[in-house]
């Protein structure tokens, strides 16, 4: 039996989801259960409610807002605790199209990827002004070299995620997960496709970031630090490279006029290079030490992977129990009216 489960988070989105909800597929070919999470970021209106009254199966509330990184990484911990096959992330604003879902957990159902991630076609949609159209095209192509894939719309957080993916990624930050969730992949040899999907207006703007310029500069530490972690010698070499390029530069100019019988009136050169040099030298032993610890990280993040696949296994063999927090994901909804007030880690999951 395959189930998937369709996450939304939600912030405050009274006023949207009803329609969003009601645009979802009962069913679709190769599922056998189709079911609606929504991560309810804190909202301050009637965001859960309005779930709930709409068919959301499941409500998971922040008991404040984490943020869509956070919020996302909620989603995907619920997501397998229900026993989740497939799950598929969409926004609440009714960016995009239900009737896509279909296509794009299709490559996960005949096993051709780990994650599919919705294409919107940036060159063919008029509704994004050109600027931020560009940006979005070249940070796809930055993301999708440091990756190792090919990502033509990698900020889009329309995406499908297999069980056995979801299991792998961790995100770390507390802006966006979209560009994150790559470069783990990328680096953790999923295999990543893009499918073209279509969107809806959307009719209110972005609460994610104020400003383009702002959402580029987050996303662009993400990135650096998401490469930085996941290949520390290239990262750290290649800067010590360009450092220790910059203090050569000065010092042949110093041995130049060392040569002459001049190199008295030009030490300022030989102090400035030798500092670049020594900048250069540290730069690269960092990288070394950085690599050290990232191979240690791995070993690390294999045996949290298996650790969760057996809690997972675990809770799924266990029968439900009403007391106990670290089922209530679990719970029936006739069980599940007595116990509304657990928590499940950070959140309470109503169903």
């Amino acid at each position: 039996m395959t189930r998937l489960i369709i996450q939304i988070p939600a912030l405050n989105e009274a006023d949207q989801l009803a329609e969003t909800l009601a645009a979802l597929p009962r069913s679709i070919a190769g599922i056998d259960e189709i079911e609606y999470l929504i991560i309810d970021d804190g909202s301050s209106d009637s965001t859960g409610a309005i779930a709930q009254a709409n068919g959301a199966h499941h409500v998971v509330r922040n008991k404040k807002t984490l943020g869509l990184a956070a919020t996302f990484q909620v989603g995907l911990e619920a997501c397998l605790k229900l026993g989740a096959d497939i799950i598929v992330n969409t926004d609440a604003d009714n960016q995009y199209r239900g009737s896509d879902i279909e296509t794009l957990i299709r490559p996960i159902l005949i096993n051709k990827a780990d994650i599919v991630i919705g294409d919107r076609q940036l060159k063919k949609t008029k509704q994004f002004a050109p600027m931020k159209t560009w940006f979005q095209i070249f940070g796809s192509s930055i993301v999708s070299s440091l990756s190792g894939t090919k990502v033509p719309d990698a900020v889009s957080g329309f995406r499908a995620i297999s069980s056995s993916a979801a299991v792998r990624l961790k995100i770390l930050s507390r802006f966006s997960y979209t560009t994150e969730m790559i470069i783990q992949a990328g680096n953790k040899n999923l295999v990543i496709q893009s499918v073209p999907v279509s969107t809806n207006t959307v009719t209110r703007p972005p609460r994610l970031y104020q400003s383009t310029t702002g959402f580029v500069l987050r996303q662009a530490v993400t990135i650096l630090r998401m490469y930085a972690m996941y290949r520390p010698m290239r990262f750290f070499f290649s800067i010590g490279a360009v450092l220790a390029f910059i203090g050569v530069v000065p010092l042949l100019r110093f041995l130049f006029f060392f040569a002459q019988g001049e190199g008295g009136g030009h030490v300022q050169s030989l102090v400035l290079g030798s500092a670049f040099l020594i900048l250069g030298a540290t730069f690269a032993i960092a990288g070394l030490l950085a690599d050290l610890v990232s191979q240690n990280r791995k070993i690390l993040e294999e045996t949290l992977e298996r650790a969760r696949r057996e809690d997972l296994a675990a809770k799924a063999t266990q029968p439900e129990n009403p007391d106990s927090d670290s089922q209530a994901a679990a719970i029936p909804t006739s069980q599940r009216t007595a116990a509304k007030g657990l928590d499940a880690g950070k959140s309470a999951v109503r169903r």
